[in-house]
């Protein structure tokens, strides 16, 4: 008898508890969190290797001791007698688990018991084993628990999750073992000769490994690589032994088992996938969508699917609709059976609308998962109304669409703010670019818990195509919080993908997923008509000028130059599109530079200058920081300094309580006319504080 260590993923402790028993019935276990310890034969280890459907590891454990520091550890490991177990001539691994006070990293855990291997060999007079990472001959696990190391062979030599028959993936693959957990968690394991469907089954885990249980394969039947295979311990004989009982209790039939996914590439991978686990004939493929999905069979059975999470921020746009379609379909043609669903986001399986029986907590890899079973009894499939008409989000969109209809006729553009947070509780900001929406989720009050706001969210994405008929895969979500500096311009994401739009007759890229700005200054759009009025026969300069928008308009003008400044090469390259897109022939110079010294040194004169400058900057290719309350003087005392006679300054900015320093500026010669109403455009006019601008003449 021996130690035998077995661990498995967060969630799954209880169900492996019950595997182990079943198969080795006399073990008495001691449980804690992720692993379960008891004294077994070499044959209790052999047939958990073989038949878990349930763990990870299976450890031969050698040896325990205190790891309360790096020596301590060592010393633990050399008090094991490798030579026992494994050869010179054999390579070797080591995994450490765990860190405690003085061990806080598990690579520096893992060399101190490789090296106390190592040097035990030294010592006898013996070669050195090397090490190998991927295959290695004899695999050591270590697991430290607070001040206490155990130590042993790591028989499976790799996850028992990988069966073997994964030919390809799609990108985010169940693991084969919580696959198991979610059929036993179901209730189909009691009773397989049931239906069993997979709706959504991207590569065809769920269906595989229910075949695996239905005809009673053993999960590692198809793996070649074990941790034991060269373990001097090893008994060839006893393992080819339990090897061939299992094949003899193999079965040759199963029960009704689907699978189906939306992607004629997922079937394509699921049915290879199937084939090469030996059980192709035994799971029935089709290409369908989950949202207008029918039982295959008439007898009701059992749903078990692996949704997708919604991980990243802009999948939501199009789960979320799917989701509330999926539990539409689920209502009206699955009622009589079981649903079982496994996800990160408790908040999108509500959207299904469904009442939940049970719900387990489960990682999937590092995600924390909830397993929900559902009844689709009488109760459950009672339809709910969805009806925009009846929700106060949507009769507000739909109230600003009608009162902005005649503008928006009537307006030369195609991009404009539809809804900013009209209603406290649905704290986002919505623009329309062409057939595109832009929803920018701000960062909620104190006063919201982060739970509620993910509620809104959700409803606000839920009923945003129904109001304004937008397809939700033409939905970019993006979270907007106190942005400082240039950190609002800073990319997020990495498409590249720019769309063309239009206003008042001139043509602008814009990209509505890369970063948190479009490149596009909506609330500036009377500003830019300003300068274009301002802009004939007169030298332009553009101050931090982004993607040239400013620009671009004193051109269209007739401006006799223009010249665009801004720190950042990809917004320069960026206003060098806008400028061809709009077949622009007027001088134009574009210069890469800090604006908030550039101009100080600067000896150019101008008889117009657009100033907009954030409100606050650190950027690492600054001099110094940037506040334009603090700063704004100085800035403005430069631009007068670069004006001709009779020269004007548009400045802007858009920082919240800012106060204009009119002394300041009066003492220089400055006129000063505040022209915030005339620029806050009619999209924006229910918060006229989106911006404040002055027009300054000498």
């Amino acid at each position: 008898m021996n130690t035998i260590l077995v661990t498995t993923s967060r969630g799954l402790d209880e169900l492996l508890k019950q595997e182990i028993l079943t198969l080795c019935p006399e073990a008495q276990i001691k449980q804690a969190p992720g692993m379960m310890q008891f004294e077994g034969t070499k044959a209790d280890a052999y047939r958990l290797c073989l038949w878990s459907r349930l763990a990870n590891r299976v450890v031969w454990v050698l040896g325990t001791g205190k790891a309360n520091n790096a020596e301590a550890l060592y010393e633990t490991a050399m008090g094991i007698d490798w030579q026992q177990h494994m050869a010179s001539r054999h390579t070797l691994s080591v995994q450490f688990i765990g860190t405690n006070f003085a061990l806080k990293n598990t690579q520096f855990g893992a060399v101190k018991i490789k090296d106390a291997i190592v040097d035990q060999f030294v010592e006898q007079g013996l070669a050195r084993p090397s090490v190998e990472r991927k295959m290695p001959d004899f695999p050591v696990y270590a697991r430290l628990q607070r001040d206490h190391v155990i130590i042993g062979l790591d028989m499976a030599g790799a996850s028992l999750h990988q069966r073997a028959y994964r030919q390809q993936t799609g990108e985010a693959p169940l693991k084969e073992h919580i696959a198991c957990a979610m059929l036993m968690r179901s209730g189909w394991t009691e009773n397989t000769h049931a239906p069993l469907t997979d709706i959504m089954c991207g590569s065809g885990t769920i269906a595989i490994e229910a075949a695996y249980i239905a005809r009673n394969i053993a999960p590692g039947i198809k793996r070649q690589f074990w941790g034991f295979n060269k373990w001097l311990g090893h008994e060839s004989s006893l393992w080819e032994s339990i090897v061939e009982d299992a094949l003899g209790a193999q079965k040759t039939e199963t029960g009704a088992i689907f699978a189906a996914d939306a992607s004629r590439k997922m079937i394509s991978i699921a049915k290879e996938n199937a084939d090469f686990a030996g059980v192709f004939n035994d799971i029935k493929f089709s290409v369908q969508d989950a949202t207008k999905s029918s039982p295959p069979v008439a007898t009701p059975g059992y749903v078990v699917s692996n949704p997708p999470y919604g991980e990243r921020l802009g999948e939501l746009t199009s789960l979320i609709p799917l989701f509330n379609d999926w539990g539409k379909r689920f209502k009206e043609a699955w009622k009589g059976w079981h649903v079982t669903l496994l996800s990160s986001n408790r908040d999108l399986l509500r959207v299904l609308k469904l009442r939940a029986s049970k719900d387990y907590a489960m990682n999937n890899g590092k995600l924390e998962c909830r397993l929900v079973n559902y009844s689709l009894d009488d109760d459950n499939t009672v339809q709910f109304s969805d009806d925009a008409a009846n929700h106060e989000f949507a009769n507000r969109l739909k109230k600003n669409l009608k009162r902005l209809k005649g503008w928006i006729k009537n307006a030369d553009t195609n991009c404009y703010r539809i809804y900013d947070a009209d209603l406290p509780d649905y704290n986002v900001a919505i623009d329309r670019y062409d057939d595109w929406l832009v929803v920018q989720e701000y960062a909620p009050p104190k006063t919201v818990s982060e739970d509620k706001a993910r509620k809104r969210l959700q409803e606000v994405l839920l009923y945003l195509p129904m109001v304004t008929g937008a397809s939700p895969k033409q939905i970019a979500l993006k979270v907007r919080s106190q942005q400082k500096g240039t950190k609002q311009y800073e990319k997020f994401n990495q498409s590249g993908d720019m769309m063309q739009v239009y206003e008042n007759g001139a043509q602008f890229l814009v990209n509505l997923t890369d970063y948190l700005d479009t490149g596009l200054f909506l609330d500036h759009r009377n500003t830019r008509q300003k300068v274009m009025q301002m802009a004939k026969g007169k030298d332009v300069l553009n101050l931090f000028a982004y993607t040239g928008s400013v620009s671009v308009f004193a051109a269209k003008g007739g401006a006799k130059s223009v010249t665009t400044v801004d720190m950042s090469n990809t917004y320069l390259d960026w206003a060098k599109k806008n400028v061809a897109l709009n077949k622009l022939s007027n001088p134009h110079a574009f210069i890469q530079a800090d604006c908030t010294t550039w101009l100080a040194d600067h000896k150019g004169k101008y008889d117009l200058i657009f100033i907009d400058p954030p409100s606050f900057s650190n950027s690492k290719r600054m001099q110094g920081t940037w506040d334009v309350q603090r700063d704004h003087v100085a800035m403005l005392t430069n631009a007068h300094r670069c004006l001709n006679e009779k020269g004007t300054v548009i400045f802007s900015n858009n920082k919240r309580g800012f106060k204009l320093d009119t002394n300041a500026l009066t003492a220089l010669g400055f006129s000063i006319e505040n022209i915030t109403k005339q620029t806050i455009p009619e999209d924006f006019a229910r918060k006229g504080n989106i911006h404040q601008c002055w027009v300054l003449t000498l």
